[in-house]
Order: structure tokens, then sequence, then C-alpha cells
């Protein structure tokens, strides 16, 4: 993508705009922007390549467990989706000031952004295993659901892992225990999920304050510098006509980090405190905060895009400021806070309860 200003021709891509912010000393933000925009999604398609390309020609991918651990490791941390769309707002921004010239990449992305979605919704881990299984000739035990006499697998003595869903007999070292499956570790419940659930949390809160307060952005140019909040950011799209976009970068910078502290709040107090009110509802409100999490990095990208972008030395210029890293700390924790969460203690009271 590239800006056009009297002339001059800014162009960029991805990484170079993940480099201007490595030069410009904030490389905690380049990082998760290389991250969660080139490194994950690139090993997200990779490894479902892995996976589905030698079962299609009958044969069993090498270490298929190892593979299957780093797709569902990469899952929630590629967000094409997410910069899709804040690079929309970014043109929107830069459209009053300059001439916006898209380049090859940006409909190669809105393009990638739909394969991979498309994959993503199409592939079936359980399919998959099934016919690893087949092609290995496996001999460990399936648990079926008509052999469970209780309502749970932990009320059966049965523990589920948390990477591929299998459920399997514990053996005589149970924190010991790997998937026979997959490989990866087996716990009853996620260890020490209340305490590191409100670690994160603390810590998101703590951060939450400097992302909203100092600015998220510096801009200096020929009639002066001015410093930009995430909340000036929205009230410049509503004043200038997109009210949609700013209804969005509200919602997802704004109302969704806030909203989202204080859902996990709200389910970590009362899972400590053991309460059995509402469990459904209360899981409900889990799968959203899983489910809504991964937008609040709109802002992020589009503040990426804008220091890329805007560099015409005395005319104009734009710097990621101190709240972009605070707030890009408060996604991140707020994401570990959420999978942190084990939502199966908010059942394990009601169970208890019922019998």
């Amino acid at each position: 993508m590239g800006l056009a200003v009297n002339g001059d021709l800014v162009q960029t891509t991805l990484f170079g705009a993940v480099r201007v912010l490595y030069q410009d000393g904030i490389w905690p933000l380049a990082g998760l922007v290389f991250i969660t925009t080139m490194l994950m999604p690139a090993l997200q398609a990779a490894s479902m390549a892995y996976l589905l390309v030698p079962l299609r020609l009958g044969r069993v991918p090498y270490r298929a467990d190892l593979v299957f651990r780093l797709l569902h490791l990469a899952q929630p941390w590629g967000m094409t989706e997410v910069l899709i769309l804040g690079l929309l707002v970014a043109l929107v921004k830069l459209a009053h000031i300059a001439s916006v010239v898209p380049g090859v990449a940006l409909w190669s992305f809105g393009a990638l952004m739909i394969l991979l979605a498309a994959a993503s919704a199409a592939f079936d881990p359980h399919e998959l295993w099934m016919r690893i299984n087949s092609g290995q000739r496996a001999s460990f035990d399936v648990v079926g659901a008509s052999a469970l006499p209780a309502a749970t697998a932990a009320g059966c003595g049965l523990m589920v892992c948390h990477s591929c869903g299998f459920i399997s007999k514990p053996v005589a070292h149970a924190h010991d225990a790997r998937c026979p499956r997959c490989s990866a570790w087996l716990h009853f419940r996620k260890p020490d999920s209340i305490a590191r659930t409100w670690a994160f949390l603390i810590a998101a809160i703590v951060l939450y304050i400097p992302a909203n307060v100092l600015p998220v952005m510096n801009t200096s140019s020929l009639f002066g510098s001015e410093k930009d909040t995430i909340l000036s950011g929205v009230v410049y799209l509503w004043t200038s006509g997109s009210w949609p976009l700013a209804i969005v970068v509200f919602i997802a910078s704004i109302a969704v980090p806030m909203l989202k502290i204080i859902a996990l709040v709200y389910l970590t107090a009362s899972t400590q405190f053991r309460s059995k009110w509402l469990p459904a509802q209360r899981t409900r409100i889990y799968r959203l905060v899983e489910l809504v999490g991964r937008w609040s990095m709109l802002d992020i990208y589009v503040i990426t895009m804008l220091v890329a972008l805007v560099q015409f030395n005395a005319l104009a210029t734009i710097q990621a400021g101190p709240a972009a890293i605070a707030f890009g700390s408060v996604v991140v924790l707020t994401m570990f806070a959420a999978m942190s969460f084990d939502p199966r203690l908010i059942w394990d009271v009601a169970e208890k309860n019922d019998g």
C-alpha cells in the first residue's frame, strides 16, 4: 500500500511496517504485529497443508501429533481478518489527507483471509484423527459416550485432552500423563487455573488505564504536533463522517477490552467462591469472551499502518505513542487470562450440588 502527498510517494509492505516500528524502538509492538499477522497465519496454513496433503495421498503424516499441537497453538493468534479491518480503517483515515494507492498485497491479504477462514471452517479434527488412526492401526481405547455412567468425564475418572479433545483413562502417574493421540500433557483441570487467570487479569487492569489515558499516536507536521488517544481516534472518524467505522473502532478498541475484563473478573470470582448461579449462562459468557477478544487488536494494526505510511520528513510524520504498547499488552494479557480460565470449574460445583 502507498500514500502520495504533493508528488511524494511512500510505499510499505507489512514486513516494512514491522521494521519501521522496530527502528522507532517500539520492538514489543513490532514483535506482536509480526507474530499475529505473519508468523501464526503462515504456521496455521503450513500445519493444515502438512496434515491434509499426505492423508489425501493415502499416507500418514510424520509426527502428526506435534504438528496438530502447533496448529492448535497458532489458531487463536492468527489475525488476518482483524488486519484487513485495520487496513480499511487506516485507508479511511489517510484518504482525508492524501491519495491512497492500494497495492497487490492488499488484495492478496484479502484473498488469504477468505481462504484461511474457509479452510479453518472446513477443517475437521475428528475426521483427521480417524484417518490417522486407521492408517496407523492405533491400539488405544476410545471411550464412547454410552460407556460413561456419570454426567462428566471427570466424574468417570477420565481425562480430556485440551488440544485434540480425546478422552482417555488416566495412568498411575496422572500428573505426568500425555494424550495417547496427540502427546499433549493431560490434566483433569487446567493447573492453577484461578490463580493464573487472576494474575493475567490484574496485570491487564493495571495497563488498561495508561492504554486509554496516554497518547497512542504522536503526529508531527508543519502545523505543529498532536497527540491522539484511542478515544480521540474514534471522535475523528465520527466527525469526518465515517460513523460506521467509528462505531466498529469504539466497540473493538474500547468496549470489548473493558467488557472482557469485567466478564473475566465476574467468571473468575464467581468460580473461586463456588457460586452455583446460572452455570450455563456463565459458560456462554466465557465462549463469547473467547470469540471477541482477538478483535481488540484492530487499533494496533491501524497504528502500525499509519506509522509506516505517514513518513514525509518535515511535512508530516506519525510515531506510535506509549499507549500503543500498553494497549497491545492488555489485548495479549486478556487473551492469556481467557485461555487460563477453565470453564469446567463452573460445572464442578453444579455437579457436586446435583450429586
